[in-house]
């Protein structure tokens, strides 16, 4: 019997929405609290056809990405620009990121995607898992799509669990029309027990890994790492006892009560449970020249670094979005990085830039730094394709002819690079980049593997050889850290690692927020870089005052959208909303 065709691995794998997806979009509630009466004929419809049923599943491995109002590298700014990483673009609306850079985020305001399209997407499952019985699946097909369904309700708890605390928990429940939907937010160690026992679930049925058209599917080391990152948050300062409340039983709802270390040993076994799979490694290339293995790991569809990626059809899409101007692309969306994050980056040899022997010269700003930050970001003399046989250099200097300096194409003298293929040009239409997004990454799990060891039992051998993996792959040289650090010092490594190797990856958003120094990282003054071209062609360089990121102490939790929480008393708000 033939289950599916190529066309419909293809609709999955590559975001398209088919029409018999949308035919249950009638039957799923437009959130939480809404009800929609479900239309039986419609999902038999759906679920008696094996085609459709896969298409069903598509539909909900296609929102993987979402975390607010955009597609996570997407549209005009995505979390990179709530944080210290990046400035969004000017807007007169009321943007979330805006909010965050601000201070001014509340529940009327704030975006409602990751509470309304997580549940959505989870009752999706739920449906999926009512009907699995009946769908013409064979049952090497049905265990393993039950894999993946139950994987993705877990991915969506997981999100919301990092947004907002505990939350109501539905468990394998569809509601109908007259039933009585429990708006009472689970305890925070519930969702995790109930999240972490969801992967193990899916862990038990699904491979370690597949091949051609079914390349993409979450796999047994995807829902591992999705184990190992929501253990890993959980054994993180902000929720291991750390909540901001002194109500005592909202605090049981958005944080463990009270501190344990032995969490940070759970969540170390379980990023070594993803190592030891032996699945993944990373992309390493230093001979093309160095960092180019970090570089070109995002440029293929297949490699042995992701563990779970939005896959793509070709494109270039961040392209358009972040390259300057002069090279086709747009100055009204993307992010544009902050001098803070570009002083982030070392030397190529490993010192920090205010390190007096690490040969840092502020009139040369960019030469022998970290290789990872040109594969970063773009800036003044990064040399970017005109046209696909001209390679010139971007000018970011002020009264500069193209409208790419500071104030006029970007608010900081800086562009977007990750990800970005060098080879392709917004405005030539043949060449494209075969970039998919990475949501976990093998270089993230042993970065998580060396904090949680570290914060157990301090920095082992295995801490430093986890770190200096990541640092040797990304051409420093030399890569190794200093010995004999303690453990206050590899922790201050660890979070620097992690700022720049998961830059504009939604990683830091969420970091600085788990470790509770969001009021430090985004209490902050906000700079760019000016830059000035003199009568000889000489450039001097000044850093330019960009915004003042205000933070309050509630921010460190979303506010669950004040729509839902209105139709329900039982529905607890978060701490300071």
């Amino acid at each position: 019997m033939t289950i599916y065709n190529n066309d419909d691995m293809k609709r999955l794998f590559f975001g398209a929405i088919t029409a018999c997806a949308c035919l249950i979009t009638a039957c799923t509630k437009e959130n939480f609290l809404d009800k929609t009466a479900t239309t039986d004929l419609d999902e038999q419809s759906v679920f008696s056809d094996s085609a459709r049923s896969m298409d069903f599943l598509s539909n909900i491995y296609a929102n993987v990405d979402f975390s607010f109002s955009l597609s996570r590298f997407g549209g005009a700014a995505g979390l990179d620009a709530g944080s210290d990483e990046a400035e969004g673009p000017l807007s007169t609306t009321v943007t979330t990121y805006n909010q965050f850079a601000s201070g001014g985020v509340t529940a009327f305001s704030i975006a409602t995607d990751a509470w309304n399209n997580s549940y959505t997407q989870i009752r999706a499952v739920n449906q999926y898992l009512k009907h699995l019985a009946v769908i013409p699946f064979p049952d090497h097909l049905k265990s393993r799509t039950k894999g993946e369904a139950i994987f993705l309700r877990a991915w969506y708890y997981a999100l919301m669990l990092k947004h907002y605390g505990g939350v109501p928990v539905i468990g394998d429940t569809v509601y109908a029309e007259t039933d009585k939907i429990n708006t009472v937010r689970n305890t925070y160690e519930e969702c995790v027990n109930y999240i972490t026992e969801q992967c193990d679930l899916a862990a038990s049925l699904l491979s370690a890994s597949y091949a051609g058209l079914d390349y993409g599917r979450a796999t047994k080391g995807a829902a591992l790492a999705l184990k190992a990152k929501v253990l890993l948050y959980a054994a993180s300062p902000l929720f291991n006892g750390g909540a901001e409340t002194d109500d005592a039983a909202l605090k049981a709802i958005i944080s463990y009560p009270t501190y344990d270390v032995n969490r940070w040993k759970l969540a170390a076994d379980a990023a070594k449970a993803v190592i030891d799979l032996g699945a993944y490694s990373l992309n390493i290339d230093n001979d093309t020249k160095p960092g180019y293995g970090f570089y070109n790991l995002f440029q293929k569809r297949v490699n042995s670094e992701y563990i779970f990626a939005r896959m793509e059809p070709d494109n270039k899409d961040l392209e358009n979005l972040w390259r300057p101007p002069s090279r086709g692309g747009s100055s009204t969306q993307g992010s544009f990085p902050y001098q803070n994050l570009v002083d982030a980056f070392e030397m190529k040899n490993g010192l920090s830039i205010t390190d007096p022997a690490s040969g840092y010269n502020a009139d040369d700003p960019y030469t022998n730094r970290d290789p990872r930050l040109d594969f970063t970001v773009t800036h003044n003399l990064s040399m970017i394709y005109v046209a696909y046989d001209q390679l010139r250099p971007v000018y970011t200097y002020d009264g500069e002819p193209n409208g790419d300096g500071f104030g006029a194409g970007t608010p900081t003298g800086y562009y977007g690079n990750k990800m970005c293929n060098d080879n392709v040009i917004p405005n030539y239409f043949f060449n494209v980049s075969q970039r998919c997004y990475p949501m976990i990454r093998y270089a993230d799990i042993l970065l998580m593997y060396a904090e949680a060891m570290n914060e157990y039992a301090g920095p082992s051998q295995e801490v430093y050889d986890a770190v200096e993996a990541i640092r040797q792959r990304a051409g420093l040289d030399p890569y190794q850290l200093k010995q004999g650090m303690n453990k206050d010092e590899m922790r201050t490594a660890i979070q620097h690692e992690r700022q720049v190797e998961l830059a504009f990856e939604e990683s830091r958003f969420w970091d600085v927020r788990r470790w509770k120094i969001a009021d430090q990282t985004d209490n902050q003054t906000m700079y760019g870089m000016r830059v000035q071209k003199d009568a000889n062609g000489n450039y001097s360089y000044s850093k330019e005052t960009v915004r003042k990121r205000s933070f309050r102490a509630a921010m460190y939790l979303w506010p669950i959208p004040q729509s839902e929480v209105a139709k329900s008393s039982d529905l607890l708000q978060n701490p300071g909303y």
